[in-house]
């Protein structure tokens, strides 16, 4: 993957004032926190529309999907034409927590074709910091999309690929490190991780200011846990939401990564699958 990935918050301000503005999108979520649409209506960047996690960039939970399956692109391409996009057209997305929520729809929108999408570099709290202006209650997009969307442009894995990556390439766990090494598990079946998994924390992505870190850095961070695009490199999380954060990373890196959809939710929702405790991949 070597088209760009953010954008900052001063050239947002700038395209948004130019004669063919882009798509904003608002992936206001956060895990136990069901109120993203009032955070969004209660401020948010001017025209940006909000996405809706759970009902919009995701399919009902099931056991062998988890708690995110990916949406069928048929839902996803009505989806992104009710929120404006269409063919050509520039997207950008946010949260307001890193963006962490938001790259799933980085990584959704990319998957299923469309080119020209890039993160909101800081999140919301970049654009704050800027002094730049908020908008409060709905935006409605000046008129429908038109994109077409088709699905695979970027890899997947499967339950059975993501163990045999995790033997013989690298696989990346982006869950806090306590859910990696079984402490505590908040949501799903089981606790632990997939045998063989790194722990990759996603919020070591990120400067204090919740900016990417340089490309120079997680080019480190990543070497250091094999993932140097020497070999495979796939990536999960709790249910395929903050991995797509890892897999943007990984692309600042210069590393190509598959995400594994169903992650730990599915994984865990298994109970023929092994699960590993501990410091130590296992």
């Amino acid at each position: 993957m070597t088209t760009r990935i953010t954008t900052t918050a001063l050239e947002l301000d700038s395209l948004l004032r130019s004669a063919a503005p882009p798509v904003v999108l608002d992936v206001r979520w956060a895990l136990g926190d069901p109120h993203g649409r009032d955070h969004y209506r209660a401020g948010h960047i001017p025209a940006a529309v909000y996405a809706d996690l759970d009902t919009e960039l995701a399919a009902p939970p099931t056991p062998e999907g988890g708690r995110h399956p990916l949406p069928g692109v048929a839902s996803l391409q009505a989806a992104a034409r009710r929120w404006g996009i269409s063919a050509g057209r520039p997207v950008v997305v946010y949260d307001n927590n890193g963006n962490t929520a938001a790259a799933r729809a980085w990584w959704l929108l990319r998957w299923a074709g469309v080119e020209d999408v890039t993160l909101l570099d800081g999140a919301l709290a970049a654009w704050r910091t800027a002094g730049l202006p908020l908008e409060t209650g709905e935006s409605v997009p000046a008129g429908p999309g038109d994109v077409t969307l088709t699905g695979g442009r970027l890899p997947t894995l499967d339950a059975d690929e993501a163990a045999e990556l995790a033997r013989k390439g690298t696989l990346l766990d982006a869950r806090a490190a306590e859910r990696y090494r079984g402490e505590t598990e908040p949501v799903d079946p089981r606790a632990g991780h997939i045998p063989g998994a790194l722990s990759a924390p996603t919020g070591d992505n990120l400067a204090p200011d919740g900016t990417f870190l340089p490309p120079a850095e997680l080019r480190a961070r990543f070497a250091a846990l094999g993932a140097d695009g020497s070999a495979p490199v796939g990536v999960y999380c709790g249910s395929g939401v903050t991995a797509a954060h890892q897999v943007a990373a990984l692309a600042i890196a210069g590393t190509d990564a598959a995400l594994f959809p169903g992650s730990w939710s599915a994984w865990s929702a298994d109970a023929a699958r092994p699960a590993a405790t501990g410091h130590q991949p296992g």
